[in-house]
């Protein structure tokens, strides 16, 4: 995948003037250090990236996405009605990803290759088949994606960013807390579809003002998680130590794993 082209089109931060631009130098988020940048411009730059059908890594992406969250041995079609059931709006899923591109795809592949957030998505994508509080989980996943791309332009993310001395890692976690925050919302508030716009709305609101507080949350539950402790029944908000460095998005043994393994690929 040829990223030049697209690299052009980014623009990393948003551009702040007069009143706004002073409010933000004083009172804003630090910047993101130098040495950075370029990790940013690539998560922003994959982003812009569509996905292409003819592309074999983009097609085992896709399988290892529907295999991981249904369950399913087999590959299928990469395009067809099959992946409506996944929550797209119809039988191509690139038509869904406006806005966040290949990265979109990349952070569903980031929450099914390791096992305890393989867990979270699978029980996320049972509450989105409510026969009541349903609603279209790749579709849902792909708006938290355009959340983190916009928490990223807007230097929200960069203090974590910082101290971390990583960014995709940060951007990984942080779009895996934010859909945990959205499930539990939506369980325990008993919201349905009707609810998802002002659901997302606040969701974006409070991610970008408290990224930290996610991270820490998303923790804490996958913490549970491995001990069988936890649920998004049980999910609640709490603070814990920091959070362990998370695993960078990577392509290495995607759909070439054993059914049965469920382990990161790191």
């Amino acid at each position: 995948m040829d990223l030049s082209s697209f690299k052009k089109r980014i623009q990393p931060t948003i551009r702040r003037t007069g009143l706004s631009a002073l409010r933000h130098y004083l009172f804003g988020p630090p910047k993101l250090h130098q040495g950075l940048r370029e990790e940013r411009d690539l998560v922003l730059t994959i982003a812009q990236c569509g996905l292409d059908s003819q592309d074999p890594v983009h097609g085992r992406v896709l399988q290892t996405i529907y295999k991981k969250l249904t369950g399913s041995k087999f590959d299928c079609a990469l395009q067809g009605d099959h992946w409506e059931d996944l929550g797209f709006q119809g039988a191509n899923p690139a038509t869904d990803l406006r806005g966040a591109g290949f990265l979109a795809l990349l952070h569903l592949l980031y929450l099914v290759m390791d096992s305890k957030t393989l867990l979270m998505a699978q029980e996320i994508f049972r509450l989105s088949h409510h026969h009541i509080q349903q609603f279209p989980f790749c579709l849902m996943s792909v708006n938290i994606t355009r959340i983190a791309i916009q928490a990223l332009r807007e230097e929200c993310l960069s203090r974590e960013c910082n101290r971390q001395q990583k960014v995709i890692p940060v951007v990984n976690s942080f779009y895996a807390a934010t859909f945990l925050h959205l499930a539990h919302v939506w369980r325990t508030q008993r919201k349905t579809i009707l609810d998802a716009g002002f659901v997302l709305k606040d969701l974006e609101v409070l991610a970008k003002k408290s990224p930290r507080r996610l991270l820490k949350t998303l923790e804490v539950y996958l913490a549970r998680v491995s001990k069988g402790q936890t649920s998004l029944l049980g999910a609640q908000k709490c603070y814990g130590p920091e959070a362990p460095t998370s695993k960078d998005l990577t392509f290495t043994g995607v759909c070439d794993l054993q059914p049965q393994s469920s382990e990161g690929t790191g």
